[in-house]
C-alpha cells in the first residue's frame, strides 16, 4: 500500500540514520549500532501509523466546537484552517490519483472561502453550511475511504463504497466553488451596476469612441 510503503521508507531512513551516526561517525560497535537503527525504525513506524489516529483525534475536538453554538466566527475560522490541513494529510495517504487531485481542489477553495469570510465576518452566513457540515462530513468521508482502501477488500459493498466516494468528492470539489462564487455574487453585482452608470456618465460627456458590450 502507497501509505505503508511511505511509512516503512521513512522508518528505514530514521533507522539508518541511527545506524549510521553510532557505527560510523561514534566508533559504537556494530550489534549495539544495530540494535539503536532497530528501535528507531521501530519507533518511526508508530509514529507514522498514527497519524490517521490525530487526524480523527483532532476532528472530534474540531466538531465539537463547531457544535457549540456560543462559538465565535473566529473560532469557526481557525478550526476551519486546520480542517483544510487534514485534507492535506489525509490526501497523503490515498493511492487513487482523481481522487487525490480533487481533494487537493477542496482544499484550495476551502482556503480561499475561510480567507473571503475572514476579511468580512458579514459574508460567514452565506457559507455558514460550509464551515458546519460540508467541510467535516468531506474529511469524515475521505477518513473512511482511506481506512476501506487500505483494507484492501475486495467485496462488493466495499468497492461501491468507494466508487460512491470518488463520486461525491468530485461533486463536492464543485458545490466548494459554488460556495466560493456565492461569496462574491454581490461583489459582482454591484461592479456591473457601478460599471453601467459610469459608461452612461462617458457617454454623456461626449466619451463615446470606446462601448462596453
Amino acid at each position: 500500500m502507497k501509505k505503508e510503503v511511505r511509512n516503512s521508507i521513512f522508518s528505514a531512513v530514521i533507522g539508518g540514520a541511527f545506524f549510521a551516526v553510532p557505527f560510523a561517525a561514534l566508533n559504537i560497535p556494530l550489534l549495539p549500532s544495530l540494535g539503536i537503527a532497530i528501535a528507531a525504525y521501530g519507533a518511526g513506524n508508530l509514529i507514522f501509523s498514527d497519524s490517521n489516529k490525530k487526524v480523527i483525534s483532532d476532528m472530534e475536538k474540531i466538531n465539537n466546537i463547531l457544535s457549540d453554538k456560543n462559538a465565535s466566527i473566529e473560532d469557526k475560522i481557525k478550526v476551519s484552517r486546520k480542517m483544510t490541513d487534514k485534507l492535506y494529510i489525509v490526501s497523503k495517504q490515498i493511492e487513487n490519483d482523481t481522487l487525490v487531485a480533487n481533494i487537493g481542489k477542496i482544499r484550495d477553495t476551502s482556503v480561499k472561502i475561510i480567507d473571503a469570510v475572514e476579511k468580512d465576518h458579514n459574508k460567514y452566513k452565506k457559507v455558514e453550511t460550509f464551515f458546519d457540515y460540508y467541510l467535516p462530513v468531506t474529511i469524515k468521508i475521505l477518513l473512511n475511504y482511506d481506512e476501506i482502501e487500505n483494507q484492501k477488500l475486495n467485496s462488493e459493498e466495499s468497492k461501491q463504497m468507494m466508487k460512491n466516494t470518488e463520486n461525491i468528492i468530485n461533486k463536492i470539489s464543485g458545490s466548494f466553488e459554488e460556495q466560493l462564487s456565492k461569496l462574491f455574487q454581490s461583489n459582482i453585482i454591484d461592479t456591473e451596476a457601478e460599471i453601467k452608470v459610469f459608461d452612461t456618465m462617458l457617454n454623456s460627456e461626449g466619451f463615446t469612441d470606446y462601448k462596453i458590450k
